[in-house]
């Protein structure tokens, strides 16, 4: 009896464990994918942690909707979530969207325009900190309820917040080194294997953390980066990199505060103007290690869209300097002094920051010209125009003169002064004639030959007016001499095949109008008929033509040819006007008068 009842006991565990078994599934979730689609769909592409943290708060408010979990009506019950919570995978979705949301929050904060102050960062670790908790939550649901997999991306998820963290309280940074390197440790497990997407998303994830275990190496000092090399990683692009760019621009701003120290005072063309506003020397400061990316050994290994990219900070720092230079004026009373050096200040400010606006539009001349050639490329780039290159000679014919009016402004002129303003000249004389050649190009390809030929002639002769004037300088620019000596050439050769083209264009005009003449059809007959897209699709032809053809896409006729249609027969009714109808007085209904309408009518 009693081995029975032990039998009927077993059978009856195995029966609750297959229930149970039944009842709690391990529950999959692809968390590194989920949260790059989220991140890259609604804000995060271009770094708005705003819009990011609006989607996660109205994602929560429809899991929280669809799963029957409000906190109430009225009033506010909260309801944890714990393991016997988790009957569906929607609830390890509501925490990990709880957790993004604090972090997306604390990262709109970190992305305020000056910085965020002391309160606000208190704020923000604060966000950081219920991020790491929710984070923390959401992997002790997954190891219970979840699947190996997901147990461990929701791991290294846990990892990264914590490393996070620590990297924005600056401290425990081997605490904050162990965390990054057991997320990067998990990626790596997890990019062998699964499909190519995720494993690209998974090798993504490792160099986005790979600067911020990096920076804590230097941090801690077992790593010899160099503050080159840090601005290097800073340059990479992804959302974990964006806390990472923005802790190396705080310390380069402190770097750059401790520096401005020693910066009292700006030289320009001989003259040294003191510099009394820390903001004004910050910005300089910041502007003169950018000019080192621009014209130090390695500006030409540097790609020309980053140099336009550092062009454009440049033009920021020196902007942000006049600015600053200016509300000293406005602030400086009737000292005479202090306005002179302000005054001279700004204008040097200004005379920098032209320079570097023509050296910009040569670097845009340079880009152009290197496509001007070419037809298309295997990104299927935009040809250049040689209308594109006048314009922007026109760009630098005005930069050049503005430069020149702003140096030769003042009273006392210092020999620097004057040198460089016969420089500017110089170089507007050079510009004249790339922009000359530009322009008889445009002719030739109008096929105007008499124009293009005394364009060419004109720019060959602007150009040897320059080329002498620069060899007789002793400072002239090698660089400028050597580009105007090929334009010379290509003028002396452009303006033979012009002449040579419009004599054999002129001794063949009689002979191209008498074909014309003999082949002249009143009926038309012989002209060359155009079928249109739908009446050759048994050949392979364009029907747009040739990029750099203008020629009339030939695909459908527009506007449509008239068609003749059967139109209804018109009647005219000629007898109408004289038949003689019959009058119909006796079938009118007669009106009934009374004896006072009788009587009066």
């Amino acid at each position: 009896m009693a081995k029975v009842n032990e039998v009927t006991a077993m059978k009856i565990d195995d029966t609750n464990s297959n229930v149970s078994d039944q009842i709690s599934p391990k529950f999959s979730i692809n968390v590194l994918q989920l949260l790059k689609s989220a991140q890259m769909q609604h804000g995060l592409r271009h770094g708005d942690y705003a819009r990011y943290r609006r989607y996660c708060t109205a994602r929560l408010r429809r899991l929280y909707k669809s799963l029957k979990f409000t906190h109430g009506r009225g009033k506010y019950t909260r309801k944890a979530i714990s393991e016997s919570t988790v009957t569906e995978v929607r609830f390890l979705h509501l925490v990990l969207y709880m957790a993004e949301r604090a972090w997306s929050h604390a990262m709109e904060k970190r992305q305020l325009p000056d910085g965020p102050n002391a309160r606000q960062r208190i704020y923000l670790i604060g966000r950081i900190r219920k991020a790491v908790k929710w984070a923390n939550l959401f992997s002790h649901l997954c190891s219970v309820k979840g699947d190996s997999r997901t147990s461990l991306e929701a791991e290294a998820y846990a990892s990264y917040m914590k490393g996070t963290l620590l990297f924005e309280r600056d401290q425990n940074w081997d605490t904050a080194l162990r965390n990054f390197k057991s997320a990067r440790a998990v990626y790596e497990e997890l990019g062998k294997y699964g499909d190519v997407e995720n494993q690209v998303l998974c090798h993504e994830r490792i160099e986005e953390l790979e600067p911020n275990i990096r920076y804590c190496l230097h941090k801690i000092g077992q790593s010899n980066l160099q503050t080159s090399e840090l601005l290097q990683i800073g340059e990479m692009e992804g959302p974990a990199l964006d806390l990472f760019k923005s802790k190396l621009e705080a310390v380069m701003a402190e770097a750059r505060s401790q520096q401005a120290a020693s910066l009292t005072e700006f030289q320009w063309l001989g003259n040294r103007f003191p510099i009394t506003n820390v903001k004004t020397r910050v910005a300089i400061l910041k502007a003169q290690e950018l000019e080192k990316d621009l014209h130090g050994p390695s500006a030409d290994s540097l790609p020309a869209e980053k140099k336009l990219v550092t062009f454009d900070k440049v033009f920021t720092a020196y902007h942000e300097a006049r600015s600053c230079i200016r509300s000293d004026l406005a602030n400086a009373g009737n000292a005479e002094n202090v306005k002179d050096d302000l005054n001279g200040l700004d204008k040097a400010a200004s005379a920098v920051l032209g320079q570097r606006t023509i050296e910009r539009n040569q670097l845009l001349v340079s880009i152009a010209k290197s496509k001007l050639t070419r037809r298309r490329d295997d990104k299927n780039e935009k040809v250049t125009k040689p209308e594109e290159l006048v314009r922007l000679y026109d760009l630098l014919l005005q930069n050049t003169a503005d430069l020149s009016d702003l140096v030769s402004s003042g009273r006392d002129r210092k020999p620097e002064e004057v040198t460089f303003a016969e420089e500017c000249q110089l170089k507007s004389l050079a510009f004249r004639a790339e922009r000359c050649f530009y322009l008889a190009r445009i002719y030739s390809l109008a096929g105007k030959r008499t124009e293009a030929y005394a364009l060419y002639c004109r720019a060959r002769s602007l150009a040897e007016n320059a080329l002498q004037k620069l060899q007789t300088n002793s400072n002239s620019d090698q660089v400028m001499i050597k580009e105007l000596k090929t334009l010379y050439d290509e003028c002396r050769a452009y303006s033979c095949i012009e002449h040579a083209t419009g004599i054999i264009e002129e001794e063949k005009a009689p002979e191209n109008l008498s074909k014309k003449i003999s082949t002249i059809s009143l009926s038309g007959a012989d002209k060359k008929v155009e079928k249109y897209l739908l009446e050759k699709l048994d050949l392979y032809e364009s029907a747009v033509g040739d990029s750099n053809v203008k020629a009339v896409p030939r695909i459908e006729r527009f506007p449509l040819a008239f068609q003749s249609i059967p139109r209804n027969p018109i009647i005219l009714d000629l007898a109408y006007n004289t038949i003689d109808f019959p009058t119909l007085e006796n079938r009118m209904k007669k009106d009934k008068k009374g004896l006072i309408s009788r009587l009066w009518g």
